[in-house]
Order: C-alpha cells, then structure tokens, then sequence
C-alpha cells in the first residue's frame, strides 16, 4: 500500500496522522485569566469589541497528540508527536481595517492552521523510519475553503518542499527538492467546483459540520495536484475515556482506502469526536495490514499567545 506519488511507508503515515485535530480549553483558571486578560485589554483603549468566534477553533488554539503503534505482541509503541495550531491573520486586501468580517459581510481575515508530525523514539529505531512533516494552510473562514497550502515533507535524507494553490476552481501544485535545486519542479493540477480542503483543513472542515449517526457524505480534499472525494460516514455514537473525562462521542470514518482513492489497497481510518457543539476529536485510529495506528489527544491550549502572556506575569 502506498500514498499516490509516494513510495515509502512514512508517506503513507506522515499525511494521515497529519489530519487529526482537536480542540479544548484544559485549565478552568486559564478561562479566568483570559477573561481578565481580555477585559482589561479592551477596556485601556480598543475601539473594537470582541466578536464571538464564528468556529470552535477560533480566535486560536495550539494542540498535541501522541501517535503509538500496535503489531502483533508489539503493544502501543510511541511513534510520534503532533504539534497543530490555528490562528486568524488578516486577510491581504483587508489588511488596514478593522471591521469583522460579521459586521461587514466579507472575510476580513483568514485562517492559517499549522501541523507538524514527527517520527520519534522505539519505532523509528526498529524500523529505521524517521519522518517530519509540516504543512500550513491558509483558509477562507466563510465559507470555508482551503486556497492555499505549503507542506517540507522530510524522510530521512530525502526532502521535499510543495505549495497548492487553489483559485477559479483549479489547484496548481508544485513540488521541490531543496536539496537539489537545479532538479526541474514537479508539477500537477486539476480543476473542482465547491468547497475544496487539504488533509489538514478537512479535519476542521468536518468539525464545522453537523453530525448525524447513519448519514454519509463527501467533503472534496486535495494532496499533491490530486482532487479526491472522500465520503465520510457517521458509524455510531458511544462513550469514550479520553484526556477531557469519559465524554459522548461519535465514530466517523471517512473513506480514504480503496481504488481511486487517497491510499491504494485495504485499511480503516476512524476519528471519535465529542457529540457537542465543539465537535472536538478526541482519538483516531489507522488500521492497516502494517499494524495499527492510534492517535490520541493529549493537551490542547485554546489560545496560546494568551497562555504564553499569563506565563510571563506569572515570573514577574
């Protein structure tokens, strides 16, 4: 089994783990402070008011997320680390106003979320397979689409630096190997209608849908010059002991194994959100003929420029 224009096992790793995203605020004293953080910022002079996030995931959020693996008697091996953020930049066209884009219509900022996996200690010495991923996608917060994406995929020695673009109902992709600059750029497009997502905005995409258990339906997601539509399927609800307590949640699985598909050959992939408002993703789990995979939320800081402030009164 591999990725479509991959050839090695990390490729077909690194994108699936880079899909799973979570949101939630850890710490009932952190709320308090952002309060009187918030408060007092706005009250010494700013004209403008807070608005309420449009997504659970907005204004910001940092999240982490352990990957383990299981073969066999190979039982819940570390194999690696997630690190994902989100953050509102201000849209380009927009960049000296002030207005929200609820008070005048129009996006008057963008999305940019972050991920970077890591490959990281027993696995990656037993089979030799180190990995680091980061991709940066800015998106259109309304409706939400992805309309560009830069992904440094690095397996051992081998590098390789890609940007998609997605404009008019095409996306350009274009791959190079930074260390061999002279080497001609790879390149690929396609053309979409709708809605398009990369692997790291579908997540949050999916977040913003409402979920019912029995339906299926199809998000357009977009990796290497390729366009794919996954359908994602609401498979039940249960409850779940997870780093948020034991919580309501439901099992979707989108479709990403298969012929003409994301991933050639056989395998599951499942992700448990909260069944509340805040969709959060709570663990996910790849099930493959090399092992199993599984994904699980460990900490997440709702707004990390706000805990870092708090960190640095606190040493005062």
């Amino acid at each position: 089994m591999k990725l479509r224009g991959q050839k090695s096992l990390a490729s077909t790793i690194a994108p699936l783990l880079a899909i799973v995203l979570a949101m939630f605020t850890p710490d009932d004293v952190s709320l308090v402070w952002a309060q009187k953080v918030t408060g007092s910022a706005v009250a010494s002079g700013s004209s403008v008011r807070p608005k309420a996030a449009t997504h659970p995931f907005e204004p910001a959020e940092e999240l982490v997320y352990l990957g383990e693996f299981s073969r066999a008697l190979l039982k819940k091996v570390d194999v690696a680390d997630f690190r994902f953020t989100a953050n509102r930049e201000p849209s380009p066209q927009n960049m000296g106003e002030v207005e929200s884009s609820q008070d005048q219509g129009s996006a008057r900022y963008l999305l940019k979320l972050t991920g970077d996996v890591s490959s990281k200690g027993f696995f990656s010495k037993l089979f030799n397979l180190r990995f680091r991923e980061q991709i940066e996608s800015i998106v259109e917060p309304n409706p939400f689409a992805v309309k560009k994406t830069k992904k440094v995929d690095e397996q051992g020695k081998r590098a390789r630096i890609s940007e998609s673009t997605y404009t008019e109902g095409r996306v350009v992709w274009t791959e190079q190997d930074p260390n061999n600059l002279s080497r001609e750029s790879r390149t690929s497009s396609a053309t979409f209608s709708g809605q398009m997502q990369d692997v790291l905005s579908a997540i949050y995409y999916l977040r913003t849908r409402p979920l019912e258990v029995g339906k299926t339906f199809e998000i357009a997601v977009s990796d290497s010059g390729n366009v794919y539509q996954v359908p994602v399927q609401v498979v039940e609800r249960n409850r779940k002991n997870t780093v948020l307590g034991r919580v309501d949640t439901l099992r979707v699985d989108p479709q990403v194994f298969g012929p003409n598909r994301m991933l050639a050959g056989d395998g599951q992939f499942s992700i448990w959100l909260t069944n509340d408002s805040r969709r959060i993703p709570v663990s996910a789990r790849i099930k493959m003929k090399y092992g199993t995979f599984d994904i699980t939320l460990r900490k997440v800081i709702q707004n990390p420029a706000l805990q870092k402030s708090l960190a640095s009164i606190a040493v005062e």
